[in-house]
């Protein structure tokens, strides 16, 4: 069932399903998820069900913006044990947003959710539509709302409720309500940092870069080791077309094209330098600026699997941090 989040009774009607144990696809800025109360084992196993998702990769849970001063702190008291005073200058900075911390977890709260972890997984969204249903869930007594990607497990992620409708048609019309909030603005999922220790780590980039990070808490950012917690979307292998996804520079990608000619039909082409392709090659451009790029990503990718193309050739994206959100979904949609 398809609401256009714009409708008055629509918020309502998905927050009473939420209260209820049902699942509902929701739009956020940066992808669209499959949402169900973080704290109902059952609804969230039905997360796990509908995606094929192992129950060890932990979700990130999605909190409300409240009224007043204490606005999203009521849900982090709610799931976590202790805030470190640099993941509270991180929350300070940049929510509502697109950035996921990784907190030590209260025992009992979000078991399932955090993948049978201590820690847990903790955002607000800034989008207006996903804050309005997290406030109308929140009075109904849902503290937080369990919000992978909405699309099955390791495939691409959606950005529009088209897609999370096409990902899950299979499911019987009651069992999965969709709101229609446009297409995400951002279009690559959050950025991670864990800060179950005392000092951040970086396990997943996004829009939000390094330097932002490091400058918003005022301690280094360090890289992913082996302590770190399980975390959504660190596979190697992920955000995946059906077609093969290979990346390589505009000079062997021209090359390429070049020895395949009319044989290329059966590829898709993304890239940012002027390659030229044989007619009937779909070609997609890749825009210069980062921010733009990782908005289009996913719907780029959709879409070019879409032609029924066997191969999508991606043009590395230019160096530099902006794009490292872009180059690590490309490099896991690669893998």
């Amino acid at each position: 069932m398809l609401l256009q989040a714009s409708d008055p009774s629509a918020i309502d009607a998905a927050a009473r399903r939420l209260a209820a144990g049902s699942l509902v696809g929701m739009p956020t800025e940066t992808v669209y998820g499959l949402a169900a109360d973080a704290d109902n084992a059952s609804a969230v196993h039905r997360i796990f069900d509908a995606k094929g998702r192992p129950a060890d990769h932990p979700l990130i849970v999605h909190l409300a913006h409240g009224d007043g001063a204490r606005g999203w702190r009521a849900g982090v008291d709610h799931y976590a044990r202790t805030v470190p005073a640099f993941a509270a200058a991180l929350m300070e900075h940049f929510w509502p947003g697109p950035l996921t911390l990784i907190l030590p977890r209260r025992e009992g709260v979000a078991a399932v959710a955090a993948g049978g972890q201590d820690s847990v997984g903790l955002r607000c969204p800034v989008h207006p539509v996903a804050q309005a249903l997290l406030q109308a869930a929140a009075a109904r007594g849902v503290h937080g709302v369990a919000a992978p990607s909405a699309n099955r497990f390791g495939r691409v992620s959606p950005t529009t409720a088209a897609h999370v409708a096409e990902e899950f048609a299979a499911l019987p019309d009651d069992a999965l309500l969709i709101l229609d909030g446009g297409a995400s603005r951002v279009g690559i999922e959050s950025t991670i940092v864990d800060a179950t220790r005392d000092h951040p780590v970086l396990l997943r980039p996004g829009m939000i870069t390094p330097a932002q990070l490091e400058a918003a808490c005022g301690q280094p950012l360090r890289a992913r080791d082996e302590a770190a917690p399980r975390a959504s979307g660190t596979l190697a292998s992920h955000y995946a077309p059906r077609a093969t996804v290979r990346l390589m520079d505009g000079q062997a990608l021209q090359a390429a094209l070049d020895v395949l000619g009319r044989d290329a039909k059966h590829i898709g082409v993304y890239a940012h330098s002027p390659v030229k392709v044989a007619r009937g090659v779909p070609l997609r451009r890749m825009p210069a600026d980062a921010a733009l790029c990782a908005q289009e990503l996913f719907a780029v990718l959709r879409e070019l699997d879409a032609t029924g193309v066997r191969l999508i050739w991606v043009e590395t994206p230019p160096a530099g941090a902006a794009w490292d959100g872009v180059r690590d979904r490309l490099q896991r949609a690669a893998a």
